[in-house]
């Protein structure tokens, strides 16, 4: 029974390391996301892998950052003022 807990949560563990995702992008994948936010008006500062969405900080045309966050489609989910 205890070698089965310890099994369980040695496989839990790993599985839940394994969707962190955090890679670095592709070239294809920056390049994307570049003319994703290149569309809306802005110029894009830094882009991350997150839990298998792409997230996108980026300077607007009115001057204020922005992050976007795309999903794994490079369809955009969400647009927010970065604080």
């Amino acid at each position: 029974m205890r070698v089965m807990m310890l099994a369980s949560a040695f496989l839990l563990l790993t599985v839940g390391s394994a969707f962190a995702d955090d890679r670095p992008l592709t070239d294809q994948e920056r390049a994307r996301l570049t003319e994703a936010v290149k569309a809306d008006g802005c110029t894009a500062q830094e882009m991350k892998v997150d839990d298998g969405n792409f997230e996108v900080e980026a300077t607007c045309a009115d001057n204020k950052k922005y992050e976007f966050k795309f999903d794994a489609q490079f369809k955009l989910i969400k647009k927010e003022l970065d604080d």
